[in-house]
């Protein structure tokens, strides 16, 4: 994972996490707060690792009162 940053490796690892059952469905927000990061970070770095990550499919799923991202095992 050498061309990820720090911040989009606790990203990932995060969403690996909650979506080891197939798949999860998972806003900026609540991401950040599972790390330690703000949901500005967090939602900066989503669309660019859904491009770059293999091991998950991350992609923008619903927008209510935030975009709700859909995590799968990749």
């Amino acid at each position: 994972m050498g061309e990820f940053s720090e911040e989009e490796q606790r990203i990932l690892e995060y969403v690996r996490e909650r979506a080891a059952g197939g798949e999860a469905y998972l806003r900026a927000k609540q991401i950040a707060e599972g790390i330690g990061l703000s949901a500005k970070q967090v939602g900066v770095r989503l669309p660019k690792l859904a491009e770059k990550a293999d091991e998950v499919d991350i992609e923008k799923w619903g927008r209510a009162r935030s975009t709700t991202w859909r995590v799968t095992r990749g």
